[in-house]
């Protein structure tokens, strides 16, 4: 089985883009050499993430988001076999 990412990936449910057994895989972003854990989603054609504005909600109570630019590169995270290393 070939591991190909989409282009673009969101954690929304309600999003066009949301893949749950995908993300149920365990997905790692590396945004301009730097690891991030609170990608909210990302397209890597157009070279954006969107990440997490603090602790403030929009009206409808989900969580604001910025639009950051910059290389995005996604890539599954490996469980080694047998355990642990």
């Amino acid at each position: 089985m070939t591991d190909i990412l989409p282009d673009r990936l969101s954690t929304d449910p309600d999003s066009p883009y949301h893949d749950a057994a995908l993300l149920g895989r365990g997905i790692g972003i590396r945004f301009n050499g730097v690891e991030k854990t609170n990608v909210d989603e990302y397209c890597v054609s157009e070279g954006w993430i969107r990440v997490a504005a603090g602790k403030a909600r929009d009206r409808a109570g989900n969580p604001m988001t910025i639009k950051l630019k910059g290389k995005v590169e996604p890539y599954l995270k490996e469980q080694p076999p047998g355990g642990s290393d």
